[in-house]
């Protein structure tokens, strides 16, 4: 999709671009991304050619310098966007999270918002922040954002009510310089899905998380509908490094990841050990460890109770939401074994189940690439904020 050239933005802690990639597409254009592992850079390099990027520690970035390079005058950027690590921001940190240097990593973020001044802000980050140090990281993080003139708040986002068939959450803080931030500055979900938080949901009082309303009937979107155009793999099989889809696209989910693409990338299975793959004989779509033989379980497993660890070893339900991507997509974790193939997920998998379209392309080891994937913000649920940011400055409000 087009950019809007009107919108411009920087990304910060820009990772493979997963952020950039969705607000690309709601209309903003990327002048600027920093990022500091080489293998993160160079995908996203890849994949937004018109982006400048650095592959730099920030700490030893000049963000006056980098702004007179992008030839942006003080106040004129739209977004400042990131996921800088916020958790022991706060002056109450303990000494544990002090002495960890990646804690303060947010003062640069913050250094940038200085330096540029743009029109908003978007930070996001793990749902846990809101519960860290009772709410205090937080506190601190909005008094921050207010001394440098941003009115800002604070949401949890469901990404499964905006399209991306996985259970993950992602807190998102919003700012508006200069002005408060309106109740309508967060997206509104626009799909049901039976997802529940298991985290500190409430700040001050307040219900954080976006629920959808009465009126939303669209449903989620299943692992199914994500993947079964995706063409199939026996476990441990490469092929060739393009591959035909399966067959025409069977829904909306499959047309929207095809748009721009040459064919299958990053699709080649992981080999799976051999004791795994008899575990997996055991186990039914929407099944998990549970459904192994106790014989056939790791030592540490066979003593676990059978209510706890209930992604573990799971075969994902074809007809249900992923489980949490994270940064490898080792069945020992959560629920990566395919549905239907005897084997676990693909990286191209793995990005569909994120909301990566498929023109986007994983480079470095495949190891390197699912952390990539893991790591990402999914850009179905970045789209979403960033069409919401978008409607906020043309309404200039």
């Amino acid at each position: 999709m087009m950019a809007d050239q009107n919108f411009k933005f920087i990304d910060l802690f820009a990772g493979a671009g997963g952020l950039s990639e969705g607000l690309s597409e709601s209309g903003f254009h990327g002048l600027f991304a920093s990022e500091i592992v080489g293998e993160y850079a160079q995908t996203y390099k890849k994949n937004h050619s018109g982006t400048e990027v650095m592959t730099a520690d920030i700490r030893s970035l000049d963000a006056e310098e980098i702004r007179r390079k992008l030839g942006v005058e003080r106040e004129e950027l739209d977004l400042i966007a990131g996921g800088p690590p916020c958790q022991g921001f706060s002056i109450n940190a303990p000494v544990r999270s002090i002495l960890d240097e990646r804690n303060h990593l947010f003062k640069e973020y913050l250094r940038f918002v200085d330096a540029f001044a743009p029109r908003a802000v978007l930070i996001e980050n793990v749902p846990g922040l809101v519960s860290f140090e009772d709410g205090a990281t937080l506190h601190a993080i909005l008094d921050a954002l207010a001394e440098l003139g941003y009115g800002a708040d604070v949401r949890i986002l469901g990404a499964a009510y905006y399209g991306v068939p996985q259970m993950r959450w992602r807190t998102v803080i919003l700012g508006l310089r200069g002005k408060n931030l309106p109740q309508t500055a967060f997206p509104e979900p626009v799909h049901h899905a039976p997802i529940r938080p298991n985290f500190t949901a409430t700040f001050d009082g307040q219900s954080l998380v976006k629920f959808p309303t009465a009126e939303t009937h669209s449903k989620f979107v299943t692992v199914k509908e994500a993947l079964d155009d995706l063409p199939p793999l026996r476990n441990g099989e490469q092929g060739q490094p393009i591959k035909e889809y399966a067959c025409d696209p069977a829904c909306d989910y499959q047309k929207r990841s095809r748009v721009g693409s040459v064919g299958v990338i990053n699709h080649e299975a992981p080999r799976l050990s051999s004791v795994n793959i008899e575990r997996l004989r055991y186990i039914a779509p929407g099944g998990n460890w549970t459904d192994i033989p106790d014989e056939l379980l790791p030592k540490g497993m066979q003593r676990a109770r059978k209510s706890d660890h209930t992604k573990r070893y799971g075969r994902v339900a074809p007809d249900g939401l992923a489980s949490t991507i994270l940064t490898k997509c080792d069945p020992h974790w959560g629920s990566y074994f395919h549905y239907s193939q005897d084997r676990s997920f693909t990286v191209r998998e793995a990005a569909r189940i994120q909301s990566f379209p498929d023109h986007f392309v994983f480079t470095g080891t495949q190891a390197q690439q699912f952390a990539q994937v893991g790591n990402a913000v999914p850009p179905l649920l970045a789209k979403a904020v960033g069409l919401a940011i978008k409607s906020m400055l043309e309404e200039g409000v």
